[in-house]
């Protein structure tokens, strides 16, 4: 059997030409016709009041922590299972992140949580859409409101992917995608804000700009351009763009065969689940998801480490996911006190994700469910 990885990236055909027009357009350093293209695609397809490339997701939620203004002392609730840039972005300005429990259907922050933990101090909240499942928004831009906070999502693996019809990334007061290699839409490293609230569109330019007006002064604002604020470089240059415009324009395709792969998964698997074998993802009724990844719940850490061993064995690549952050040392370090996570704990510890991408054909999924089976019937595995 040929090696099944965890993730092939996939290319559509159509990016070096892009990047070939790029050069061909003589503006290569960031903020020509593809980054604009890209641009205005979000816009018009998620009905986004803006949205500004970056070059990483990173590089979004690092725009964001300055646009909310935090300061240091500020505190900003968050899960902990999440990609340490969503904690990062606010500790660079002096952030103290506040983490709370996840959902056991989702992975989500667990809306419930949220309003016990907000203090004085609170600023922010950063619900993370995990595998592209979105978080119980109406609840948390609830909480938000009436406490006077602001909502940074962290939808880097929600491209695409939508809450009661709304796409994820544009419903708090800004949002963030990711562009990596290992999400639906590629373009090697590459990221977005979502701007969702005018009161950030001019600042969000400057701060994108290094703290300068230039924007502006191509516009024939000025004549000419200064440091007005802080900021930093976190425009893509103009290849990345032009390689990810080629995967927007087919990101129906790449979906639907992402959904196909999904849903295959979810059809073979459900036997082991009904016998106590594994859990498989939830849907909430409200979510549409983007197939992003497929993972499965184990029994406990042992199970799942010798799955992979196993796996590894038949040439298949399945991996876990993120160490919470709260245990580890920096969180610990910043935070000052134990937190208690149970569901965040015993997940992170029972969390295996399978193959999901593209190219993966749809009779190697049943390879890769024969072998979880075989396994866990032969260790006489229930939950």
């Amino acid at each position: 059997m040929d090696h099944i990885p965890f993730n092939k990236p996939y290319i559509v055909g159509k990016e070096l030409w892009n990047i070939a027009q790029a050069v061909q357009f003589g503006k290569l350093a960031g903020d020509g016709y593809f980054t604009r293209q890209c641009n205005l695609w979000f816009e018009e397809h998620f009905h986004a009041k803006k949205v500004l490339l970056t070059h990483s997701c990173t590089a979004a939620l690092e725009m964001a922590a300055i646009l909310c203004d935090i300061k240091p002392g500020d505190e900003f609730i968050v899960p902990s299972y999440t990609f340490v840039s969503t904690v990062n972005a606010f500790v660079l300005r002096g952030g103290i992140p506040v983490f709370v429990d996840i959902r056991p259907d989702t992975m989500n922050m667990d809306e419930k949580l949220i309003e016990q933990a907000i203090t004085p101090k609170t600023k922010v909240i950063v619900p993370v859409h995990y595998a592209g499942i979105g978080c119980d928004m109406d609840a948390i831009m609830d909480i938000a409101k009436r406490h006077g906070l602001l909502v940074v999502e962290d939808a880097a693996q929600g491209v695409c992917a939508t809450y009661k019809g709304k796409y994820l990334g544009t419903i708090g007061h800004l949002g963030c995608y990711s562009f990596h290699e290992t999400k639906n839409f590629i373009s090697g490293e590459g990221g977005a804000l979502v701007i969702n609230n005018e009161r950030f569109f001019e600042r969000a330019e400057i701060i994108r700009e290094k703290g300068t007006n230039r924007g502006q002064f191509f516009r024939g604002m000025v004549d000419k351009y200064t440091w007005v604020d802080i900021g930093s470089s976190y425009l893509p240059s103009e290849m990345i763009a032009a390689f990810l415009y080629a995967q927007l324009e087919e990101s129906d395709k790449i979906t639907e065969k992402r959904l196909a792969i999904w849903n295959e998964y979810h059809r073979l698997l459900e036997p082991l689940e009904k016998s106590g074998r594994l859990r498989r993802p939830v849907i909430p009724a409200d979510c549409g998801h983007n197939a992003h990844m497929y993972y499965i719940l184990l029994k406990d850490l042992d199970t799942r480490t010798k799955l992979i061993e196993y796996l590894k064995k038949q040439d298949i690549s399945p991996v876990f996911h993120y160490v919470p952050l709260h245990s580890a040392p920096k969180g610990i370090e910043l935070c000052g006190k134990k937190y208690n996570l149970p569901i965040t704990e015993e997940y992170a510890e029972r969390l295996l994700r399978l193959p999901c991408y593209y190219e993966l054909p749809i009779e190697q999924i049943g390879v890769i469910v024969k072998h979880i089976q075989t396994f866990l019937c032969a260790a006489g595995q229930t939950k």
